[in-house]
């Protein structure tokens, strides 16, 4: 995606794990800036993984048989406290995907349930305010309009939560992750954020593992904002540890993990053969060279075995939307630019000889790797590529207008800048990228086109991934060829400072977040599991940020995370 491309020389002693080999790419041969090897080389397409200890068709009998237990679990009990936090433990364990149609018919039930009891069941407040703000959040997470007033109960009589409840750092955490489902104007949730995060703040000294944890990483990123899968690698070993947990669902959540990993490991094999060969090929050695990177930015983005095919889609899109994007931003001159995008908007192998020399064997394989993932999909979905060529089409454009402005050396407003590159940054594109993967149980069947059915959604995600993108790019600086960020229009129109501009951006980021969370609650119930996928997109960019780095150019920042979900064993 656009933004400040930052090279670093990375140490490759870090990479000795053991199973796999280091092997480099070969130099290429255009002239240019060049970029970073990858830090992972080939290590994934020689990487051996351990034998495990049972066999896979022993653990998939296994996985049967504890999802009918678990779904008999689901379907059997009517206590609303019950079922919010078993909803929870297995939406944090990323196994709900084997539950819908049980949760859905779940949360029908605590959504139309009174609150008395949750009174009668002699809960304390305590318990009170975890088991509100978990409802609250399950509620809105899948699309039921709750009203903030839910809270009002633990509050004094000058409008402000009781103290009491400042040491109860479930409570807090879970009133915390509740309030930022926050939609525009609702004030009240800004008050149980303030309350709560500095509640958080000032237990943290004293709290035990693994709510320490959990806290710090709440307040890091909130639950909601966080992709899922991030949170699975740590609840996972963390869930044991809860007085209430459950054997059987613990038991099929490493099942499960375990299978996913290893199809994980084939994929990234396989589409780690495929970037090598795209980028020995296409001799352009500026481009970054962040397949890993990608392939988690897309695991993130979709879990579990029936979304496969997805991930090989939308990681092979990414990478050649992420090669395209280095030849606007890093080395091609303003007329090459030109004549690449009169290329891209003619979508013809006749049209490689308007191309200079460098470009026409990259632009000859977006084709012919286009023409590949349409024969993957069945013959009822074909129709659907022709709308990711559309937005791969129109990004090339919205990279031609940024290195037009680059060239000029112009200063856009704030509003003008923002229209080109809340596009740039490639979230509506890959939105569309994400539908075309969806499954048709998703609802994605119903439009291919989310910028009709999610306006706002699709807005607002990509003003998120921008405006992250660009703070990050303040932080670390950017390459010469950049066009202004968002962070430098704003400090231009408005005569701030970088830190204030920095501020105002980020505040910028917080009420995306609640048009994208408004969007889900108005949307049409139908539609929500892709507009989901859509959130999904959203949050990943809040970890390849995290704190003003940029995770997917410079792939060190996400070494460990990258370790922790494809090599490192779940501790027993």
């Amino acid at each position: 995606m656009s933004g400040s491309k930052v090279i670093s020389v990375l140490d490759t002693k870090v990479l000795a794990v053991k199973g796999g080999t280091m092997t480099q790419p070969a130099a290429a041969a255009t002239t240019g800036r060049a970029c970073s090897p990858s830090l992972w080389g080939d290590f994934f397409v020689t990487y051996i993984p351990p034998k495990p200890q049972r066999s896979e068709e022993w653990m998939r009998e296994r996985v049967d048989q504890l999802k009918m237990q678990v779904r008999c679990k689901i379907l059997k009990t009517t206590n609303v406290p019950y079922t919010v936090m078993l909803v929870d433990v297995l939406e944090r364990l990323h196994i709900d995907n084997h539950f819908c149609d049980e949760i859905a018919t779940a949360l029908q039930h605590v959504f139309h349930h009174d609150e008395q009891e949750k009174a009668d069941a002699g809960f304390d407040d305590g318990d009170q305010l975890h088991l509100e703000s978990l409802r609250f959040r399950l509620l809105r997470q899948h699309g039921f309009w709750v009203y903030a007033d839910v809270f009002d109960k633990f509050k004094d009589r000058t409008g402000c939560f009781r103290e009491s409840l400042s040491t109860d750092a479930r409570g807090l955490l879970s009133l915390y992750n509740a309030a930022h489902l926050a939609m525009p104007g609702e004030a009240a949730l800004d008050d149980a954020i303030a309350f709560s995060r500095r509640s958080l703040q000032s237990l943290q000294g004293a709290l035990r593992s693994p709510m320490a944890e959990q806290v710090s990483r709440a307040l890091d990123i909130p639950l909601p904002r966080a992709p899922k899968l991030l949170e699975t690698m740590h609840y996972i070993t963390e869930y044991e540890q809860e007085e209430a947990y459950d054997g059987m669902v613990l038991e099929l959540a490493r099942l499960d993990f375990e299978l996913v990993r290893s199809l994980y490991l084939k994929e990234l094999k396989a589409l780690s053969l495929w970037w090598r060969q795209l980028y020995d090929s296409v001799q352009l050695s500026y481009a970054r060279d962040c397949l890993v990177e990608s392939y988690f930015w897309t695991c993130a983005m979709f879990h579990g075995e029936d979304y496969s095919r997805a991930r090989i889609i939308f990681a092979k899109v990414f990478q050649l939307m992420t090669m395209t994007d280095d030849i606007y931003d890093i080395h091609a001159t303003l007329e090459e630019c030109y004549k690449f995008n009169e290329a891209m908007q003619r979508w013809d192998k006749s049209a490689v000889s308007i191309l200079p020399e460098y470009l026409r064997t990259f632009y000859i394989r977006i084709l012919n790797d286009f023409d590949e993932m349409e024969d993957s999909l069945e013959p009822d979905e074909k129709h659907r590529m022709s709308y990711v060529k559309s937005s791969f089409k129109q990004q090339s454009e919205y990279y031609l207008r940024e290195a037009q402005w680059s060239s000029d050396k112009h200063m856009p407003s704030f509003a003008e800048h923002l229209d080109v590159s809340f596009m740039s940054i490639g979230y509506p594109t890959m939105a569309v990228v994400v539908l075309l993967c969806a499954r048709d149980g998703d609802g994605a069947a119903a439009s291919m086109e989310a910028s009709e059915w999610a306006p706002s959604l699709v807005r607002a995600g990509g003003e998120v991934t921008r405006f992250l993108n660009d703070i990050a790019s303040y932080k670390t600086g950017k390459s010469g060829k950049d066009a202004a960020s968002t962070i430098e229009c704003y400090m231009a129109e408005r005569g701030v400072g970088g830190e204030e501009a920095v501020a105002a951006v980020a505040a910028l980021v917080e009420s995306a977040w609640r048009t994208i969370n408004r969007a889900c609650v108005e949307m049409d119930p139908n539609l929500l599991p892709a507009a989901r996928l859509l959130v999904n997109l959203a949050t990943t960019p809040e970890v390849i940020y995290f704190g003003g780095r940029d995770g997917y150019t410079v792939g060190a920042d996400l070494k460990g995370l990258v370790t922790a979900l494809f090599l490192d064993p779940l501790p027993v």
